[in-house]
């Protein structure tokens, strides 16, 4: 918590000032901001955050100078004039931390879950040099925030050189004094309404550190993507074989773009690499809230699906800079370590481009990747389950579910079978979730024994349905919504509603990149009343 900083020197660069603060993070894992000096300053604000690293501490901020200079206050800032806080004097942060909450990752610098406890505006009292009034040690100054009134001190004792950086903070008697007022007793964000225990439940607010702070908040599962302008898409299309495509303010380089990737159906045209980055493309603002956050794996067939595809799941090193990666701190060697984030329509153009096919998103997010947000039940049909079967066994999903007062959706798969789609509050482990689906799923094979079977190799189910559990393991996936499949006619795996099971047109792979837009005019996104939902798994 701790720092040695030295003095606050006026005039000093910004750039030299957030030196130390940025030698001591790797922006590669932490969803801190890196601090790119894009931002304009506003000159008088202040924030207040409750940070639960080693220690709980409450970090007050104020801007002075182009940056936030900062001091942890371990119990917290109080309005009682008798209480004295220590406060110790810390690395100024960029003023692009102001606004961030969310989830610091384990082992990294100060990890841990930190919520925007105040903020408002200040101003210093008797001076017109703050960074002189720090520099000698005594800094009275005045807050307006939400939670925080008054005139404060901040005061550094005379002490030895070796301490410093050690402070205190008191308010003065005014107005606003309250004697016994505590922070503890105010625990949640001025921001969201969240507290500390929410925030590390699901920090769905990640922070692009690349972007300036006006664009850098990140929403999980709440964040709209604009969708393609009508000149991107058409010089996609007067692009020749291959050229540079200007989408969302990226550059990308696209090649054998009348390359045939999936044969068509029913006398249709086959779906080129141009009509897969298309797809991709104009389905991205409705596609990447099942992906954004999360490691992504892909299936790839740059050569065409009348070639053996391929499982990829580590970013290329040609792959351009600005793809969001996360590395995988736990992975073991020779393992993959850097998976790709998708987070934008280029990400999304440029796996299309990269031969991608098939998207698959792990069920959990970065960076705490072992606490998924989705339980899955995966109805997989054997050779002699009929699709009447498997909307028999799809029905009894969403009976169990009803009965188990949960939200929840089923997805047909784009080939042959039907998935039932749960949120879960990220509170719980892999092996949890494995378990109570395991619990529902053999209690709802036990209603119709003569369409499930529980062997583990389909040449001993006897042509019968699995309805597998063993999904709900880290890093094993299924296909995400709005997938394109490998099959002729490029199908998609659509999120469908309840009373869909009983349209006598449903088949598992009815759309396809071709109609699955009419389909999302007329109907929408059936998942999107799930996008936000956390909900505790009942006991069973």
């Amino acid at each position: 918590m701790g720092i040695s900083v030295g003095v606050v020197t006026k005039g000093a660069k910004k750039n030299d000032r957030l030196a130390k603060y940025q030698s001591m993070r790797d922006f590669t894992r932490t969803a801190e901001p890196a601090g790119d000096g894009k931002v304009q300053s506003e000159g008088n604000r202040f924030v207040v955050q409750r940070h639960r690293a080693r220690r709980r501490h409450y970090d007050v901020r104020l801007e002075i100078d182009g940056v936030l200079v900062s001091w942890a206050v371990p119990k917290g800032p109080t309005l009682d004039p008798k209480a004295r806080r220590m406060a110790v004097h810390v690395e100024d942060h960029p003023i692009e931390y102001a606004d961030f909450e969310g989830v610091i990752p384990a082992g990294e610098y100060g990890g841990g879950d930190v919520i925007v406890w105040d903020r408002g505006t200040w101003e210093p009292v008797d001076t017109d040099d703050p960074l002189k009034a720090i520099e000698n040690g005594n800094l009275h100054f005045n807050l307006y925030g939400e939670k925080l009134h008054g005139l404060f001190v901040l005061i550094r004792p005379r002490r030895a050189e070796s301490e410093k950086d050690q402070w205190f903070l008191l308010h003065k008697q005014d107005e606003y004094a309250e004697p016994g007022w505590d922070a503890e007793d105010h625990p949640k964000s001025v921001k969201t309404g969240r507290t500390n225990d929410e925030v590390a439940a699901n920090p769905d607010a990640l922070w692009r550190s690349d972007l300036p702070a006006a664009e850098a908040e990140v929403r999980m599962g709440t964040q709209q993507w604009e969708p393609p302008t009508e000149d991107e898409m058409a010089a996609l299309e007067d692009l020749g074989a291959k050229g540079s495509w200007e989408l969302a303010g990226r550059t990308l380089n696209l090649t054998n773009l009348d390359k045939v990737l999936v044969p068509g159906r029913d006398g249709e045209a086959p779906l080129t690499k141009r009509d897969l980055i298309r797809y991709y493309t104009l389905v991205a603002p409705v596609m990447l809230p099942y992906l954004a956050g999360r490691p992504l794996n892909t299936h790839r067939f740059p050569n065409g699906t009348d070639k053996p595809g391929f499982w990829h799941k580590e970013v290329p090193g040609h792959a351009p800079e600005w793809l969001k990666r996360w590395h995988h701190e736990q992975a073991e060697a020779g393992d993959v370590q850097y998976y790709l984030v998708p987070d934008s329509l280029p990400a999304m153009a440029w796996l299309a481009n990269y031969g991608a096919i098939e998207l698959h998103a792990w069920t959990s997010r970065v960076p705490d990747v072992e606490k998924p947000t989705w339980a899955l039940f995966d109805i997989d049909p054997g050779p002699e389950t009929s699709f009447d079967d498997l909307l028999v066994l799809a029905r009894l999903h969403r009976t169990a579910l009803q009965h188990l007062g949960l939200e929840g959706r089923a997805k047909v798969t784009g080939q042959r079978g039907i998935q039932v789609w749960v949120p879960v509050e990220p509170r719980y482990t892999f092996a949890e979730t494995r378990a109570w689906t395991e619990t529902v799923s053999k209690t709802i094979g036990r209603a119709v024994p003569d369409l499930v079977s529980w062997k583990w190799t389909k040449d001993k189910r006897k042509g019968l349905a699995r309805l597998d559990y063993t999904q709900n393991v880290i890093n094993k996936t299924l296909v995400a919504p709005y997938s394109v499949r490998p099959q002729p006619g490029a199908p998609v795996s659509v999120p469908i509603e309840w009373d869909e099971l009983d349209d006598p047109e449903l088949t598992p792979d009815r759309w396809t990149v071709r109609t699955l837009f009419d389909r999302l005019k007329s109907t929408g996104d059936p998942f999107a009343a799930l996008l936000g939902v956390q909900q505790r798994l009942p006991n069973l």
